[in-house]
């Protein structure tokens, strides 16, 4: 049972976000942060976690970068998860070979048409590179293969330019098409009005894959999933390229908590994030919404004294709803009634007296960049008797 309260604007969404399914590329885009490497039976561990949380779709690689990779997403494809798997691809045919050995559920073809892509990464004109992009989308098709083709740089790309190449992608066949927001310059009002412009011209499913450059790669996915896109891609721990992708934690819980979509076990959140944590070699930041370690922890003295009371006043969901557990933290800040409590708690009974020489002691301790721990403060309660 949740104990979050339904959100009092959803009455005034009229875009609710209603047929979608989660892509995550953690596999994918989440080794493409620079460092990091996972083994396969990493990849193996993370896939078949995703599954459990009720992923619709695990981009499993990019099998043409190495024969180990090429195994490896052959592996994950042959696990028998519920989650359809599928690799990323070139506008080249041995990719979509490769891509066909893996035995994927579908293959993701994409093309860059942004000016500057195609002049300083292909050194080839529009119509040369999204015609080659086309032919191997054919080939892709012709071989029996479910495609998505996702354009690269799109939201630097012309709208009028990026709408014809969706539209040729779907006469194509293309059963996906995807805007990437490759540098994240995207926000929430641009999102929404892109995918809303693509979506009056395509009948293809629509995906949205959004980078964090600017740090709105979440409320970008939302809100394109608000403006009809039903393929939303995400990253666990937000890991990508630069500064990562859309978060998947913290986009499981936003469609929970927002909009009431709560299909996702998220209580396996936590699990993932420390697994994939721990893979990455990426610490969490304290900071990180969800699953952060001070996402539950209190230490104002007015904020835990309501908090033991109803933990509702200070946290918007419960801890456990992700496989979290909450902290107070003891500290400079903390308040007398937050400390009997927790004094209580721990199973000791203090006079006023006490409580007042304890509380002191906590500050000074905490003033001097000293944690106060239940195993430090019971050493001080000790010192009272």
């Amino acid at each position: 049972m949740t104990n979050y309260s339904k959100n009092n604007f959803m009455k005034f969404i009229n875009h609710k976000p209603k047929d979608i399914e989660i892509c995550d590329v953690t596999l994918r885009d989440g080794e493409q942060t620079p460092g990091v490497a996972f083994t396969t039976q990493e990849k193996i561990a993370m896939a078949e976690k995703l599954d459990t949380i009720g992923v619709e779709v695990i981009e499993a690689g990019f099998p043409v970068v190495s024969k180990a990779e090429e195994a490896t997403v052959r592996e994950i494809a042959h696990l028998g998860l519920n989650a359809k798997i599928c690799c990323l691809a070139r506008s080249v045919a041995k990719d979509v070979d490769t891509a066909l050995r893996c035995d994927v559920d579908f293959v993701s073809i994409f093309i860059a048409t942004s000016d500057l892509h195609l002049k300083h990464k292909y050194h080839k004109t529009f119509d040369e590179a999204t015609s080659c992009a086309l032919d191997v989308l054919d080939y892709a098709k012709s071989h029996g293969l479910t495609v998505r083709f996702a354009v690269e740089d799109a939201t630097r790309t012309d709208i009028n330019v990026l709408k014809s190449i969706y539209k040729s992608a779907e006469e194509h066949g293309a059963d996906y098409v995807s805007i990437a927001d490759t540098v994240g310059i995207l926000n929430p009002s641009t999102t929404f009005y892109l995918v809303s412009e693509i979506k009056k011209i395509t009948k293809a499913k629509l995906c949205i894959h959004c980078h964090n450059d600017l740090g709105m790669a979440v409320a970008n996915t939302l809100s394109a999933a608000e403006a009809g896109a039903f393929q939303l891609h995400t990253t666990v721990n937000g890991i990508g390229e630069r500064c990562g992708n859309a978060s998947l934690e913290e986009l499981l819980v936003s469609l929970r908590v927002q909009y009431g979509i709560e299909r996702y076990d998220v209580s396996k959140l936590m699990e993932l994030s420390k697994l994939v944590e721990q893979y990455a070699e990426i610490p969490i930041p304290r900071t990180k919404a969800i699953v952060g370690s001070n996402a539950f922890a209190h230490e104002s003295g007015i904020h835990v004294a309501a908090v033991l009371e109803e933990p509702m006043t200070y946290e918007l969901f419960a801890p456990e709803m992700v496989g979290a557990k909450r902290e107070i933290i003891i500290g400079k800040h903390t308040g007398t009634k937050a400390l009997k409590g927790v004094v209580q708690k721990m199973g000791y009974d203090l006079t006023h007296e006490q409580m007042c020489t304890l509380l002191d002691r906590v500050k000074r301790c905490s003033e001097a960049k000293k944690k106060v721990t239940c195993g430090r403060l019971s050493e001080f309660i000790k010192e009272l008797e």
